[in-house]
């Protein structure tokens, strides 16, 4: 059985990169997501926003992603990675991963206010959505994401562990098979 991942609706408003998950955030959809954001910063754009609004969920990949291109943006010297529409879960997710420092949780729903009604008319599918990546892609993903947790405290880098060795003999194999 395999699901098809979630539709990602994607566009610039303003000078606001907005990212929407319709449905849950996972491992499957998120290396279009990572695709697209880095695309968009390589292009020059520092202020990106996930609306996550229709998601009711988001997996530790899916999270790990969005940490990683909010890290990026460090990096690069500025701008932020806004979360917008965050239910209870996904907020209680972020807290306890100690994410809430690195990207910001809108949690009072005032952030980027006149570009919330632009957002919904403008977006598209993300283009990146369109072709599935392949297995290799998303497992470097996963893995990736997970080392981007892990190395965000001390505590989710127990926790987070024993998926990256995982990960590291699973890529390991492949490769040397």
């Amino acid at each position: 059985h395999v699901t098809t991942p979630t539709p990602i609706l994607v566009g610039k408003v303003g000078a606001v990169f907005w990212v929407r998950v319709e449905g849950r955030g996972t491992f499957q959809n998120s290396v279009p997501v990572k695709q697209v954001l880095r695309n968009m910063m390589e292009d020059g754009v520092r202020n990106f926003v996930v609306d996550l609004e229709r998601c009711p969920l988001m997996d530790s990949t899916f999270l790990g992603t969005l940490t990683g291109a909010a890290l990026n943006l460090r990096e690069l010297g500025g701008g932020q990675l806004s979360i917008l529409n965050a239910n209870q879960r996904n907020q209680q997710l972020m807290t306890s991963l100690g994410l809430d420092y690195i990207l910001e949780v809108d949690k009072d729903g005032t952030a980027w206010p006149a570009e919330r009604a632009q957002a919904v008319a403008q977006l598209a599918l993300c283009p990146e959505s369109l072709d599935s990546p392949c297995k290799e892609a998303q497992s470097e993903n996963v893995l990736d994401a997970h080392q981007t947790l892990a190395e965000v405290s001390d505590e989710n880098e127990c926790r987070f562990r024993d998926v990256i060795d995982f990960l590291k003999r699973e890529r390991s194999a492949a490769t040397s098979g």
